[in-house]
């Protein structure tokens, strides 16, 4: 079959997600009294990955597991805090990532090159609408009109259900449409279950090496365009 789209991840495949959190804690963690340590970072990725999961069975909404990373990580670095105040205190963290978010330096390219190809481009992403399209923009990106998250569709990745949904309202059959994420089980195998193509942006050569469609950068996606 003829490939007539590209779905991209945002997180970790277009937009350097993980630089950004290293970046924010290391600014939000003094600011609300606590050392930015190697220890207190991995507690609240742990924490945060924890409550990200329990949303993206549907169990919570997005604002509610913001709300519980903050319960959980408070007072284990010895934060004392209001109910009320949670959402003040975690904007103060969100402002930090926000700004800080910026795209990888290949990513525009691989945009442009699978439009110039001819090719829809649209966006998959784990996050909330609003944050997520906030981000495209920041990037340069705003241009990708079609980006599907779990707030429009009603389900998140890896469920292979996300991609169907989107591929669905993208118009586009999922066996013409090839998936590039970073996340070898959400944007790979889940793709694959549903029925699209997929390639695996390996950034960190972590595999898994069994993996035979397989990037190292954005730079390698014309070969799969």
């Amino acid at each position: 079959m003829i490939l007539n789209g590209v779905l991209f991840d945002l997180d970790g495949t277009l937009g350097d997600h993980d630089g950004s959190v290293e970046a924010a804690l290391g600014a939000w963690l003094p600011s609300i009294g606590v050392p930015a340590s190697a220890e207190n970072r991995a507690l609240w990725e742990e924490i945060t990955e924890r409550h990200l999961a329990a949303w993206r069975r549907r169990e919570i909404g997005y604002a509610e597991q913001r709300r519980r990373r903050l319960r959980d990580f408070l007072p284990l670095v010895g934060v004392s805090y209001q109910e009320p105040t949670l959402d003040t205190i975690f904007s103060g963290y969100l402002a930090f990532y926000d700004t800080g978010y910026q795209a990888y330096d290949d990513a525009a390219a691989a945009v442009a090159g699978a439009v110039e190809a001819g090719l829809a481009v649209a966006v998959l992403t784990n996050g909330s609408a609003a944050q997520q399209r906030g981000k495209l923009a920041r990037m340069g990106l705003s241009s990708i009109a079609s980006v599907f998250t779990p707030d429009d569709l009603g389900v998140a990745k890896p469920d292979p259900d996300a991609f169907r949904i989107a591929c669905s309202r993208w118009g586009i059959e999922p066996g013409s449409v090839l998936s590039v994420g970073d996340n070898h089980a959400f944007d790979v195998l889940a793709a694959r279950t549903a029925g699209l193509r997929a390639v695996h942006l390996d950034r960190t050569g972590t595999g898994p090496a069994s993996e035979a469609h397989r990037i190292s950068t954005l730079r390698e996606l014309a070969t799969y365009l």
